[in-house]
């Protein structure tokens, strides 16, 4: 059952669940069906169809989730809708071993709490990991509980009588200003992870270019390769999320990153759509309507989306906030620039040009650049070159 996806038109158990967990969250009305979620839920056939109406709804819940809205049942949205399902109070939460951690809607509230008490420094991601386990243990400490670490029916009414205490604005946004800011505006010494998609036996689509027939991991891969030879030449200390013959998953390469210590990541990819009409490029950054938002996540996506489109002319699709794992993840901020539509004949031209691919790598540390150059920046988008980015550095 894992693995498949339901679409408009299915008929499945898995959609009779979707069905009842978007009655229980709101999303459904007019549902009249068992949507307590319990063990003994009982389902009806009818329940099993995949209507519009549940299209509409599954699509209203995946954009406020921050996923792609394309209105079907895959695993991510599965994964979703049980995070969603959880609030705060509902379960005990304590720490599990590696790879099972507690994940859920009820532990980013945990985690904003604790955030704005002062305890979490880290991003509200939704996973009760060491850094969590280690905020709740000295709050316990500090609110004279047993730190055990375990959030039960004592630390929730502890939680509930302190209530939030910072308002007015996000100490998460204010750290990474700070934290931008004690960086300093050069770039050497600074610390990026490049992460170009597939890898493996995993090549992407297959497309027509100036020298031949060329793959979706070669275009990726080079790319990351040109953008890794201006940064070195800027003085950044670069790796790449894979090796050629490997294809991590998302949550691999994130941890990756944050083994390395970076103090940015930037995922490449292309888009792709069902006939020619996609086109042009977007920039992803950790965010949601429901959840928090990385600040220098998004400044970066901005300039990384208005650098790129104001260079090579591909279409500007926009900066949006996501909550992808290798977006979520991640310690440091994460952008991820799909760089135009593997399936768009003018896309692909561009794509598939070595001096485009330089532009777009350029574009990549210019903006970089810019984004710790804060209220220094004053260079008109498009205009800032490479060669001026080196003589500020002192590399000319």
């Amino acid at each position: 059952m894992y693995g498949e996806v339901h679409k408009l038109g299915d008929r499945s158990p898995r959609v009779a669940e979707v069905r009842g967990t978007l009655a229980r969250l709101g999303f459904l009305d007019g549902f009249s069906g068992d949507a307590t979620g319990g063990g003994n839920q009982k389902r009806r056939p009818e329940d099993e169809y995949f209507d519009a109406g549940l299209e509409s709804a599954l699509r209203a819940f995946q954009q406020k989730r921050g996923i792609v809205a394309d209105g079907h049942i895959t695993d991510g949205t599965l994964r979703a809708l049980r995070e969603a399902s959880y609030s705060l109070g509902a379960r005990v939460l304590d720490l599990q071993a590696p790879g099972h951690y507690l994940v859920g809607d009820d532990v980013a509230e945990l985690q904003t709490h604790l955030h704005d008490l002062g305890f979490l420094k880290s991003r509200i991601d939704g996973h009760f990991g060491p850094v969590t386990y280690a905020a709740v243990t000295d709050y316990q400490l500090n609110a004279g509980l047993t730190p055990d670490g375990i959030v039960g029916p004592a630390t929730l009414r502890s939680l509930s009588r302190l209530g939030r205490r910072i308002t007015g604005g996000s100490p998460q946004a204010a750290r990474e200003q700070e934290q931008l800011r004690s960086a300093g505006t050069h770039l050497a010494g600074k610390r990026i992870v490049l992460d170009p998609g597939f890898g493996g036996q995993k090549t992407g689509s297959i497309v027509p270019g100036p020298y031949g027939d060329i793959t979706e991991e070669e275009i990726l891969w080079d790319l990351a390769t040109r953008t890794e030879g201006r940064m070195i030449s800027a003085g950044v200390e670069t790796i790449c999320s894979r090796p050629r013959t490997d294809n991590p998953t998302n949550l691999d390469r994130a941890s990756i990153a944050n083994a390395f210590g970076a103090d940015l990541m930037i995922s490449l990819r292309c888009d792709w759509y069902h006939n020619e009409k996609g086109n042009g490029a977007a920039s992803f950054y950790y965010g949601s309507e429901t959840g928090a938002t990385s600040v220098t996540g998004e400044r970066l996506a901005g300039l990384i989306q208005r650098e790129v489109t104001a260079r090579t002319g591909l279409g500007d699709n926009h900066t949006h906030g996501r909550t992808w794992d290798v977006l979520r993840m991640t310690k440091m901020p994460t952008v991820q620039l799909n760089a135009g539509y593997i399936t768009n004949p003018g896309d692909v031209a561009k794509l598939t040009d070595p001096e485009v691919r330089d532009t777009i790598a350029e574009a990549l540390v210019v903006a970089v650049k810019r984004l710790y150059m804060m209220d220094k920046d004053v260079a008109e988008t498009g205009q800032y070159s490479f060669s001026e980015l080196l003589a500020e550095e002192g590399r000319l």
